[in-house]
């Protein structure tokens, strides 16, 4: 147990029963928004090659914000790697809004149809977070989520996304952004930590801002034109965080040797 963690619970103890009341006047605030539909796609390029992709996760992964699929997270991935690599792309999204990672590894991965795929993406965290799921269990749980699909795709590398930025969200109070947003970063920590032990497995470990975002974007630093309801992504985010989520992939040297050996 990481002395950053034990720290954080000691301070946060006392907040707890502030942070309950809070919560609960934000879910009676905030809409409950459906998930996206139209989970399965195919993007074609003028190429022969093909790239299947599978992606997992929770809420935002569901495309909760938006329509389609297409308009959400994945969407964007599979364009800006399409366009950039000059590939075809398959793809298909297992995700639930609300899921926790030991959710996700028991409800979802038993449900994926698919016999190969060329890379799979996962993005979870922020479920464990509000549920103040500790950091050792987490860690546990996407040892577990990790090896489950490694049996179905024992060569698919897994890239995790960056973890939920947690203290950005307009809808959270400041008491909610320190407790959940410093535990949310501290998983993002373990998980840096064990893919550094495992092959074929990427974290990507930057800490979005949406600061960040405006400066590389060029876009005013306005938290509502990035939030669809205080909390869930707006159509922007999920193209801006899909597309710097492709370029991290694209960068790594196994992505690399698949272009050139298909």
């Amino acid at each position: 147990m990481s002395f950053k963690y034990i720290f954080g619970c000691i301070i946060s103890f006392p907040l707890l029963p502030v942070l309950l009341i809070q919560s609960k006047k934000i879910r009676k605030r905030i809409p409950r928004l459906p998930e996206a539909v139209k989970p399965k796609g195919y993007l074609k390029a003028n190429s022969s090659k093909t790239l299947k992709i599978i992606v997992l996760g929770e809420s935002t992964i569901a495309g909760v914000g938006v329509d389609i699929h297409e308009n959400g997270f994945t969407g964007a991935l599979v364009r800006e790697i399409s366009e950039k690599s000059k590939v075809s792309v398959l793809w298909s999204v297992y995700a639930r809004s609300g899921y926790t990672t030991k959710q996700i590894t028991k409800k979802l991965v038993p449900k994926i149809v698919e016999s190969n795929a060329d890379l799979i993406v996962i993005g979870l965290g922020g479920n464990d977070a509000f549920k103040l799921n500790s950091p050792l269990l987490v860690m546990l749980n996407i040892e577990k989520l990790i090896k489950s699909l490694q049996k179905k795709f024992p060569r698919t590398p897994i890239y995790f996304t960056n973890m939920p930025p947690i203290k950005e969200f307009p809808a959270f109070t400041k008491t909610i952004k320190f407790v959940i947003g410093n535990l949310v970063e501290i998983f993002g920590e373990k998980l840096q930590k064990k893919v550094k032990k495992r092959k074929r497995v990427f974290y990507n470990n930057k800490i979005v801002t949406l600061k960040s975002w405006a400066k590389k974007y060029h876009l005013k630093s306005n938290a509502n034109i990035f939030f669809s309801d205080g909390i869930h992504p707006s159509k922007l985010s999920y193209q801006l965080w899909g597309k710097d989520m492709a370029q991290f992939i694209m960068q790594k040297r196994n992505f690399k040797k698949w272009l050139q050996k298909i």
